[in-house]
């Protein structure tokens, strides 16, 4: 698959006395016009999902865009002034379309999702934009985003080109970004990257991989979660006496995951625990931290000979560990009454009149001594990481 196009960049030049001061200052020869000329031509493969554009400021990369992808640039979208950013997704999606789609790029809060698009941060207006521009893509068609991640705080950059990369692939769909941004490269690892300023095109063939992020786990006090409960997307209340963890990146921390006993009224689940609380900040959204936390934490109770139960009610959250291997199905989604106390391995969740599934981890335990250390049973000189 073969894209050619020539491109004139050109421009008059006023000679006013400023301008002929600066070509005498700078031996710069006298023109009327400012001209540049691209003769772009992209050898793609005939499979690929994701392209990257790259270049400095005023390089072409949206006049490359332009001419050979003009019918899919993304430029904008008009959005609802007082009504939530579901309501600026297509009529033809479902609810749980929707959700699923805004989960997956890493914009996983239901309490900001009943917010109309004008009052969400930059990173989130960032996400949602292109989790709609996926939504109405043409079919076949590409999605075309100039100016990726340059309204973002760099961290937000990376993590989010991952997730949406993860989304894109996922969706099969073909997605291009065009960014004066390197730092992206590595994140979004895109099929063919092109550099319109020198010309080249450079096929990594899978080369590129996201790159690790390396995450400390602490168990803290319950008063940490005062940093995580408004984007919860059940209650900002919590248990004062739940066990308490946090992962920290680069000494910050980033995502939140509490663990209450569990009462279930049988002998065969009194040596349980049950998940609490989790979230993971909005900015690190959309890569698996929280789940990863989540999940390490019941490998944790599980080595030290307890049962770890799960009981959710986040679309995205369900449909992961019903892919997961390390998560057994307890109880399929459904709704919930409050008095159902008989019921095992769900009962002491206390979910009414809403859907939720339940799960016990069935994957592997941690090291015993790395357990202990965690839970505070014993001080190890290393500090376990995730």
């Amino acid at each position: 698959m073969t894209l050619a196009t020539k491109i004139q960049l050109s421009t008059p030049i006023a000679r006013t006395p400023r301008v002929m001061q600066l070509e005498s200052l700078f031996d710069i020869a006298p023109s009327k016009r400012s001209q540049v000329t691209l003769d772009v031509k992209l050898a793609l493969p005939e499979e690929w999902a994701i392209g990257l554009i790259v270049g400095p400021s005023g390089s072409g990369k949206t006049r490359t865009a332009r001419a050979l992808f003009a019918h899919d640039i993304v430029a904008g979208h008009a959005w609802p002034a007082n009504k939530s950013v579901l309501d600026g997704f297509p009529d033809a999606m479902s609810i749980k379309d929707i959700t699923q789609l805004l989960s997956s790029v890493g914009f996983s809060s239901p309490p900001s999702w009943l917010r109309p698009f004008g009052v969400l941060s930059n990173g989130e207006q960032f996400r949602v934009t292109v989790a709609r521009a996926l939504a109405e893509a043409r079919k076949d068609g590409v999605t075309v985003i100039d100016e990726f991640t340059s309204v973002v705080d760099r961290t937000v950059a990376k993590i989010a080109s991952a997730a949406i990369a993860k989304t894109v692939r996922r969706r099969k769909q073909r997605f291009i970004a065009l960014s004066c941004h390197y730092d992206v490269v590595a994140w979004l690892a895109p099929d063919w990257i092109y550099q319109p300023h020198i010309g080249k095109l450079e096929l990594p063939r899978g080369s590129l991989q996201r790159p690790p992020i390396r995450l400390e786990i602490r168990r803290v006090h319950p008063s940490a979660w005062q940093l995580f409960k408004h984007h919860h997307y059940l209650t900002a209340k919590i248990h004062p006496r739940a066990v308490c963890f946090c992962a920290f990146h680069e000494g910050q921390p980033i995502a939140f995951d509490a663990w209450m006993p569990f009462v279930g009224g049988t002998a065969r689940v009194q040596a349980a625990r049950r998940g609490h609380r989790t979230v993971c900040l909005p900015d690190y959204q959309g890569i698996g931290i929280g789940n990863a936390l989540f999940t390490h934490n019941a490998a944790l109770w599980k080595t030290l000979g307890y049962r770890a139960f799960s009981c959710t009610g986040h679309p995205a959250e369900i449909h992961r560990r019903m892919r997961s291997p390390v998560w057994a199905l307890r109880r399929k989604p459904s709704r919930v009454q409050a008095c159902d106390r008989g019921i095992p391995h769900f009962a002491a969740t206390r979910s009414s009149n809403r859907i939720t599934a339940s799960f016990e981890y069935i994957g592997p335990t941690l090291k015993l001594e790395i357990a202990k250390a965690l839970i505070g049973w014993s001080k190890l000189s290393e500090v376990p990481t995730l």
